[in-house]
């Protein structure tokens, strides 16, 4: 594949924003997120239930409509990770990441040699199955597949800079509620250990000119963040989008007709 959106996104501090999918892998998502001016998906494996084969077939609805895709991998083992990356994912994030060791064997399993030890499949889903010289496709490969490396967890959060400093990492993206209950005070999104984890996260990033991500779920919060530096904006997701619009209406149309 020649496309190299979620690279170049993650060389730029401008905004990007996304939406988040757990439940609506439909032919049709990719294209309804890009009329709605979409440009990424996060696509999860890690809560929603989604197998490898909907994954696939997603990868390509979001491909067709021109809009980038990071599927969230459920584990750091290593068949999770190179099965994404040979799907065609552009981007995978993966879970609590909690130090430079970890996140190091991360780009191992995502990179071909000589950036990493991904076995090698080519002529398939990652270079739509076209023919070429095998170290280009190699080449190709690792300057596409872009990491976003969850702090999610208080010692990723204490070693948010050494995990930045690590060449194949590049976005930051924080986990709000499991990094909360890894803290010891879940949903306490304002108490001073919450915040000294962010500004950690924050400094990591900013040390290593890495990019920063979160899952908004207002637009409110999504200004505010991207004010302190976070430029990856997953808006909401699909199940949640879908019931808060219907529940509103639903509110709308009772009290009105009861008038």
């Amino acid at each position: 594949m020649t496309d190299n959106n979620l690279k170049q996104f993650a060389k730029t501090r401008d905004v990007k924003l996304g939406h988040f999918i757990v439940e609506f892998a439909t032919p049709g998502i990719g294209h309804i997120v890009k009329a709605a001016g979409g440009d990424f998906v996060l696509f999860d494996m890690e809560h929603s239930g989604f197998g490898y084969e909907t994954i696939k077939s997603g990868i390509r609805y979001f491909e067709a409509a021109g809009v980038s895709t990071i599927v969230r991998v459920p584990s750091k083992e290593y068949h999770h990770i190179a099965r994404a990356a040979d799907m065609g994912a552009e981007g995978i994030m993966l879970p609590m990441v909690n130090n430079a060791a970890e996140a190091r064997a991360i780009v191992d399993c995502m990179k071909y040699f000589p950036e990493g030890k991904r076995g090698v499949a080519l002529g398939v889903a990652h270079d739509n199955y076209r023919a070429g010289p095998v170290a280009e496709k190699l080449a190709g490969a690792n300057k596409r597949t872009t990491f976003f490396c969850q702090i999610e967890t208080e010692e990723g959060a204490a070693k948010a800079d050494e995990i930045a400093a690590i060449d194949g990492v590049d976005c930051l993206w924080v986990g709000h509620f499991d990094l909360s209950v890894s803290l010891g005070i879940p949903a306490q999104f304002d108490h001073p250990k919450f915040l000294k984890a962010i500004e950690q996260t924050i400094n990591g990033a900013r040390k290593h000119n890495k990019s920063l991500g979160r899952l908004v779920q207002s637009t409110d919060t999504g200004i505010d963040l991207y004010k302190q530096g976070f430029d990856f904006c997953c808006y909401s997701g699909d199940a949640w989008v879908l019931r808060d619009a219907l529940a509103a209406a639903f509110k709308t149309l009772r009290e009105g007709c009861k008038s």
